[in-house]
């Protein structure tokens, strides 16, 4: 997705520009975009000024969510909108923003169907269904655009 693959490099990156904004040190491009997430979610703070956090475990079964998992899923989907993959992604985007009347509830919604339709590839061993996305965007989407 970004920084690697293995789970404690993309962990470790996080944890990396978290110490970055304590001392208010510059940002690289995509360190930028993951503060703007941090920024959003403060009850992940806590969880990232304590290192032993980098090896959690967070499981469904223990009623827990990721928030790695989580933040990765918002830096995917701002990437997706920055190329506008599938197309159309953008006006879904902005129609969501109009709608909901804010950014960080209209990404929420969004990532939520992301997460479906990765899921569903990765049941089906396949390339996720970019129109399926769309066409699923475009259902969920608040009746004021439909």
């Amino acid at each position: 997705m970004f920084y690697g693959d293995q789970r404690d490099e993309t962990r470790q990156f996080f944890f990396t520009v978290w110490e970055k904004m304590q001392i208010k040190a510059p940002l690289l491009p995509l360190e930028a975009q993951i503060a703007s997430v941090l920024d959003w979610h403060p009850e992940y703070h806590g969880l990232l000024s304590k290192d032993h956090n980098k090896e959690a475990d967070f499981t469904i079964e223990q009623g827990q969510s990721n928030p790695f998992l989580h933040m990765g899923m918002h830096l995917a989907l701002r990437e997706q909108l920055g190329t506008n993959r599938p197309i159309g992604l953008q006006a879904i985007h902005q129609q969501y923003c109009a709608t909901l009347g804010d950014e960080h509830d209209a990404e929420h919604q969004m990532i939520e169907t992301l997460g479906e339709i990765l899921w569903e590839a990765q049941r089906n061993n396949q390339a996720p269904n970019e129109q399926r996305y769309l066409q699923l965007l475009k259902d969920r989407l608040p009746n004021k655009f439909k």
